[in-house]
């Protein structure tokens, strides 16, 4: 088998394209991709528990704390005390996050909208079928190993 026709490099290739894509189209508001998904994944109204940040971005906590950093340094995140939990952080939008959030929204919902026209609906129904298989092969095998380890 071709190195090409295997699902990771498939999948390697298209993430370094989108990612390179996204990179280019952040930069100019002095953001990363990571930034702008961290961002994303904040709720606008209530912010998010820094502890259900990381695994909802599958970032381990080092980098996840290093980027949470960066975005407090820029002022788009602020960290408050969660009043439900005294022992976990909020992490809220600032304005400027907010502002920030949209441009990042809006270019992910513009990358969709552009491959929506060139797919078919019997295509994103495959692809979606496929790409949760794949999420559930990768589970089923890190929790293997984690057995293997134990």
């Amino acid at each position: 088998m071709k190195p090409q026709e295997t699902f990771d490099f498939q999948i390697r290739k298209s993430w370094i394209a989108l990612s390179k894509m996204y990179n280019e189209q952040v930069a100019q508001y002095g953001l990363t991709v990571a930034m702008g998904f961290a961002l994303l994944n904040i709720d606008i109204k209530k912010g998010t528990p820094s502890t259900s940040l990381g695994p909802k971005m599958g970032m381990e906590s080092t980098s996840l704390s290093r980027l949470l950093n960066s975005l407090e340094k820029q002022s788009l995140i602020s960290r408050e005390s969660n009043p439900d939990d005294g022992r976990s952080v909020l992490i809220k939008l600032t304005k400027e996050g907010l502002k920030m959030r949209n441009h990042s929204r809006q270019a992910v919902l513009d990358f969709n909208h552009q491959v929506l026209k060139e797919v078919t609906e019997d295509d994103i129904r495959g692809f979606f079928k496929v790409m949760t298989i794949v999420g559930k092969v990768v589970d089923a095998h890190r929790t293997e190993e984690m057995l293997k380890m134990t």
